[in-house]
């Protein structure tokens, strides 16, 4: 059955579009009444994500209020090292945290590659329930968190703002931190096949905590992996965005994968330089910029739009909705781009 809109996919793979299309990072969740609606019938985040018709639920919300033109599973990055055997808490207003940190090898043998069928089969689900709901209206996006991310939640055991626990691993321990990296990265390559077969159109693989390596280091823990990924994934558009690592951009060009989404430090004419025009862009608007008036977030839009030119751009934001959005806003944002004439 084909997509009715298919925009995204067509952008994706650098094929001419009638628009730039559209969708946002964090689209399903805190910012939409509908969300909290759905959130308050369960214990915590981390059941609502394991619950696969409310997962489905939450994820199809952002297509039929804000208009976009895409959909994003309603998971969490931190589900691939729950599924080796690594479990974590989702402790309100801090953040996840980890009771057992894997720090050392014999931490290792506590782990295992996760089985995406056996370990995540609630992931699965929710895919398939929601591409149910969707109707072929929108394609789906399924994702993950890139290896380095993973590894530096799994050895600091909670968010962080320097991550210097993981960082050290990396330089006391670096065979160990290759051994952990192998691990995760066989493992996300089977969730990430298992997700399209579910009936994922496209992928996107988060690397939160790409910024915080020095380019050296990110080119030995980080780049490595995600080219793993990269190399495996062939059935569906990739989409590869690693915040802050401005300093990698090149080296993220030359990776088998269709899109590179920029943040918002990130200058447009600069990336697209680096990066070269065989790839499509995402991105790249300050989230902060929707706390703006409507005219602004209409005038600066288009000036971003103007910026990335009429093909090989997917409009996104530079990160993640803040929780304190106001859905209003973010509908100007998303109208602006559809309106748009290049």
């Amino acid at each position: 059955m084909n997509l009715q809109n298919d925009l995204i996919l067509r952008a994706a793979r650098g094929e001419k579009t009638e628009r730039t299309p559209v969708w946002l990072m964090r689209q399903a969740g805190r910012i939409l009444p509908e969300y909290r609606a759905v959130r308050a019938n369960v214990r915590d985040f981390i059941e609502l994500v394991e619950t696969p018709e409310l997962a489905a639920e939450v994820t199809i919300q952002p297509v039929d209020i804000l208009g976009v033109d895409a959909a994003i599973i309603f998971s969490d990055i931190l589900v691939i090292p729950q599924a080796m055997g690594c479990p974590y808490k989702m402790l309100e207003n801090k953040g996840p945290w980890f009771e057992n940190t894997i720090r050392t090898p014999d931490d290792l043998q506590k782990l295992h590659i996760a089985d995406p069928e056996k370990d995540l089969g609630f992931v699965l689900e929710a895919i398939k329930i929601t591409k149910k709901g969707l109707n072929n209206r929108v394609p789906l996006i399924g994702f993950a968190g890139a290896p380095w991310t993973i590894l530096a939640y799994m050895t600091e055991g909670s968010g962080s703002k320097t991550f210097s626990v993981a960082r050290k691993v990396l330089y006391t321990q670096p065979e160990f931190a290759h051994q952990l990296l192998q691990m995760i990265t066989d493992s996300t390559i089977a969730y990430l096949k298992a997700q399209v077969k579910a009936g994922a159109d496209m992928l996107q693989l988060f690397d939160s905590w790409a910024g915080i390596l020095s380019p050296a280091q990110y080119a030995t823990f980080s780049t490595p992996y995600i080219k793993q990924i990269c190399d495996a994934i062939t059935e569906v558009p990739l989409t590869v965005f690693a915040k802050g690592a401005f300093f990698a951009l090149e080296d993220l060009g030359k990776l088998s994968c269709n899109t590179i989404g920029l943040d918002w430090n990130m200058d447009i004419a600069h990336s697209r330089k680096l990066i070269g025009n065989n790839k499509t862009l995402q991105g790249n608007l300050d989230p902060c910029l929707l706390y703006a008036d409507h005219s602004t977030i209409k005038k600066e839009t288009e000036k971003m739009l103007q910026a990335f030119g009429s093909s090989h751009h997917i409009a996104n934001l530079g990160h993640g909705l803040y929780p304190d959005t106001n859905p209003e806003s973010v509908k100007v944002f998303v109208q602006t781009v559809k309106q748009f004439n290049h």
